[in-house]
């Protein structure tokens, strides 16, 4: 009976403490962010870091996000990516991540790891146009203009009077040789922008 009695005891003791225990640990993350912010808007991005690598905890997706985005602000790239992953692991449906992941990778010449994160993106949101465009511009960066075309048109079928959907869709329509539509296009463009000269430019090249 008196070991019942500990036990119960015991459990009321945990029971109280357990509350206490999370607020502090809700406070020193609160606090730990809080000085994470003030330090990155003074571009101190490592002593930014700093401050959360101190309240560090692996199961954290917010922590491993955001150490991702500072360690790539201060040029560790390899640091961001390895935060980055973590935190894609931690929520795998996370554009948020997997947009933060694209950007150590593309720093350091990744290209091919870039689009396959660009098209995962698209394969859990077919319609998101971030994602098709910079595809779009990484190849038409190769002169991939086939491979280009359809995330660019794509963009304009969803935002058919977005200036650089428009834009980059005509200039890949005059490398593929559709003149008429690139003409269109850029026409296109000139009312989104009024004497745009990369429009005038596309413009002059078809007379």
């Amino acid at each position: 009976m008196e070991l019942i009695r500990f036990k119960f005891l015991l459990l009321l003791v945990f029971a109280s403490v357990m509350p206490a225990i999370a607020q502090i640990n809700q406070e020193s993350l609160e606090q730990a962010f809080a000085r994470s912010y003030e330090l990155e808007n003074m571009n101190d991005f490592v002593a930014s870091a700093n401050e959360l690598k101190k309240v560090y905890d692996p199961s954290s997706y917010e922590i491993n996000l955001r150490l991702g985005w500072l360690c790539y602000n201060a040029g560790e790239f390899d640091e961001s990516e390895a935060y980055y992953e973590e935190a894609q692991q931690l929520k795998p449906y996370s554009e948020e991540a997997r947009f933060g992941l694209i950007l150590p990778m593309a720093a350091l010449g990744k290209w091919e790891e870039v689009i396959a994160l660009y098209n995962e993106i698209l394969e859990i949101h077919p319609n998101n146009t971030i994602a098709m465009f910079r595809l779009g511009m990484i190849y038409y960066e190769r002169k991939d203009y086939q491979k280009a075309m359809p995330h660019f048109k794509k963009v304009v079928d969803l935002y058919p009077f977005d200036y650089d959907g428009l834009l980059m869709l005509a200039w890949t329509s005059y490398f593929t040789g559709n003149y008429n539509q690139a003409k269109i296009l850029f026409n296109k463009v000139k009312l989104n922008r009024p004497g745009d000269a990369s429009a005038n430019e596309g413009l002059q090249l078809m007379r």
